[in-house]
């Protein structure tokens, strides 16, 4: 009898804990750690946009503590994998990079599913350039080109990776110009930035905001051009691709995605502090200082640009298929 008791006791604690209202859990964030994967090596224009960016997030999303992880390789396609495959909780965000995001896709099979993944927002939409030693004998792009003409694929090209938007840049460039190059990919743009500083490669395909020059006295690096429509305001001097007679037009847009089963009210309060961030002051000299192109989108509006540029990315690989 006594063991028949305890059997009842026993089935109606668990019924009663099952009546009873669970125990609630912290709002999100909740002083839980959010881990955001950037797909690229330190150093480049992501990591340096990330670590700014969830420094003021950080401010503005009380409770919560920003992470960083690198997680280079593939052009981005180990992060996404990551990225796709974590708990849609909110306490895993991720770099979002185009043209590689969508570009990887069309070159080969690629291990993670867009659809799996919710941009969250954009931020920087920063021009693609070639950039080279500051005692580099190329002081243009023309000099670049009759020297590749003189001598057929002996001068090197860094880039992020196979897919981004330096290489696609190259092999736009390679098509308009009528030369041939040799690509060299990095895990980065940070890789890439320091391969050039040390002579290693001729040229570097650098986006304008990762170059570095502003503020010093006697910059490294020079840029030869940008591929952006037009000059950009915070380096007036470098030419566009197309002022030089080259019809080369390339972009790295950086941003923030999460799996996309992420509840509504936490991507909705990520857009918002992100939307919050960027209107203060405070992230406005922080801008000027890291060079940042700002071009602020909210998710949706991100997202639906996409179609477009997937389509742009397929052309360029049915007439000059990069490699």
């Amino acid at each position: 009898m006594p063991i028949i008791a305890t059997r009842r006791g026993i089935l109606a604690a668990g019924v009663a804990s099952l009546a009873a209202p669970a125990l609630a859990q912290p709002a999100w964030p909740g002083g839980r750690p959010i881990e955001v994967i950037v797909g690229f090596a330190p150093g480049g224009g992501t990591d340096v946009m990330v670590r700014a960016l969830t420094q003021f997030l950080s401010a503005e999303l009380p409770g919560s503590n920003f992470v960083v992880v690198n997680r280079p390789g593939a052009g981005g396609e180990t992060a996404y994998v990551a990225l796709q495959t974590a708990r849609p909780d909110g306490y895993t965000l991720g770099t979002i990079n185009t043209p590689g995001y969508l570009s990887l896709g069309v070159q080969r099979r690629v291990r993670y599913d867009r659809a799996q993944i919710r941009l969250i927002a954009r931020l920087v939409d920063d021009p693609s350039a070639f950039v080279v030693h500051r005692d580099s004998p190329y002081r243009s792009l023309r000099d670049l080109v009759e020297a590749a003409k003189r001598r057929p694929g002996t001068i090197s090209v860094g880039s992020s990776g196979i897919g981004t938007d330096d290489h696609l840049g190259l092999t736009l460039f390679e098509a308009a110009a009528g030369v041939e190059l040799i690509h060299v990919p990095f895990a980065g743009a940070g890789p890439s930035r320091n391969a050039v500083l040390g002579r290693q490669i001729d040229v570097a395909g650098l986006n304008l905001g990762e170059i570095g020059m502003l503020g010093q006295e006697n910059p490294m690096l020079r840029a030869l051009a940008g591929m952006g429509e037009r000059r950009w305001e915070l380096m007036p001097d470098v030419p566009t691709f197309r002022e030089e007679g080259f019809n080369v037009l390339m972009s790295s847009e950086r941003g923030i995605g999460a799996p996309r089963g992420i509840p509504d009210e936490v991507a909705g309060r990520l857009e918002d502090a992100i939307a919050k961030v960027i209107a203060t002051p405070e992230w406005a000299e922080r801008v000027r200082q890291l060079e940042l192109a700002m071009a602020f989108l909210r998710g949706a509006e991100w997202e639906a640009q996409m179609p477009a540029q997937l389509a742009r990315y397929q052309r360029i690989w049915e007439r000059t298929p990069w490699q």
